[in-house]
């Protein structure tokens, strides 16, 4: 199963602040805006979104079909096989991509102790 990019999506209480503080740690802003309170930092191979407002909780995050600088992969696992494979083991969804569509999509499942992870593909 190939999960692409992955990344920690943060909810933050105040992105600027947020954004210097990582700024300090090396990571410089890679995509986003800071107002419509989102940015994407990155160090190296890393990635972190910082989302001001959005959701209540940190949320593990993969971008099946990107690569760590959003460039599109030539060979990917498309995020309704990786759905449907997850679903055939039983896994429990808290929201589904639709499996009649191509494209971006994406899911959500929560891991055994409530960490959200959502894989949304963006091509």
């Amino acid at each position: 199963m190939k999960l692409g990019a992955f990344s920690i999506s943060l909810s933050v209480k105040d992105i600027n602040a947020s954004k210097r503080f990582y700024e300090n740690l090396g990571f410089m802003v890679f995509a986003g805006d800071v107002e419509k309170n989102y940015l994407i930092m990155k160090n190296e191979g890393s990635l972190i979104g910082l989302f001001q407002g959005m959701f209540e909780n940190n949320i593990l995050t993969f971008n099946p079909g990107w690569d760590t600088n959003a460039n599109k992969l030539k060979d990917f696992d498309d995020v309704r096989s990786i759905q449907k494979e997850l679903k055939g083991k039983g896994i429990k969804l808290e929201s589904e991509a639709d499996e009649t569509t191509t494209g971006p999509a994406s899911f959500v499942v929560l891991d055994p102790d409530g960490n959200a992870i959502l894989v949304d593909q963006h091509v």
